[in-house]
């Protein structure tokens, strides 16, 4: 009888140090596991937008543009401003202006910068401010290059065109300053100083009602507005 309960005792404390290895072992497992966190879609878009890229440059705007406008092939843009959205569709055929764009958009270049110039029943210029962080922007991403003439389809300016800028300094290239761009709104018989001579890279598809308002802003002789209006940009599509 002794010996039968010696056995029990025996098993019992055999099975309760088994069973007390296990559930340490499980509770080391626990603590010891990382769990695999999945990026949120926010996260993964700010990683593309602060990859780093190199300075633009006359060498080699051609090659980043080309390779850069291939992995990113979007072509619907939306400029908003405290009196209303613009929304802009760019032309494929004018792939490095297009592309170029697209990366200052991502880039965030657009944002804190300017409708800068205004002329009614002409054109409304933006992209430029008078703020030291606009000349940081250009800096960073490559302040002396410009885009050479890209003559698309053969366009002509027309209500709601949207046209790269340029210097009206010696251009006989008719090469496009990189970060400024206009939307003009007319009417023909004032295009004949521009056809031919600015790139047309894209159309206002939503919104010439707030570039018609943006026209009329009370501006200095320049024809910069009185009142910055700034512009932030952002990808459609």
């Amino acid at each position: 009888m002794k010996k039968m309960l010696l056995l029990i005792i025996l098993f019992i404390f055999f099975t309760s140090c088994e069973d007390t290895k296990k559930s340490t072992t499980n509770s080391e497992k626990i603590l010891t596991e990382t769990p695999q966190i999945k990026k949120s879609e926010t996260e993964i878009k700010k990683e593309k937008t602060t990859k780093k890229f190199p300075i633009i440059t006359q060498d080699n705007l051609v090659e980043f543009l080309t390779a850069y406008g291939k992995d990113n092939p979007e072509t619907k843009v939306r400029i908003s401003t405290s009196l209303g959205i613009i929304d802009l569709k760019l032309f494929k055929d004018t792939p490095l202006h297009r592309a170029n764009f697209i990366y200052l958009v991502k880039q965030g270049y657009f944002n804190e910068t300017f409708f800068h110039r205004v002329s009614p029943n002409f054109i409304i210029q933006a992209g430029s401010s008078d703020l030291k962080s606009t000349f940081k922007k250009r800096a960073e991403i490559g302040g002396n290059y410009t885009l050479p003439y890209e003559k698309g389809n053969g366009r002509i300016h027309q209500s709601g065109t949207v046209s790269g800028a340029k210097e009206y300094r010696e251009n006989p290239d008719n090469r496009s300053a990189p970060f400024e761009f206009f939307i003009f709104l007319g009417p023909k018989s004032s295009t004949a100083h521009l056809n031919g001579k600015y790139t047309i890279f894209g159309k206002v598809t939503k919104g010439m009602d707030v570039v018609e308002s943006i026209s009329k802003l009370p501006a200095d002789d320049g024809e910069w507005p009185i009142d910055n209006l700034y512009i932030t940009a952002e990808i459609i599509e």
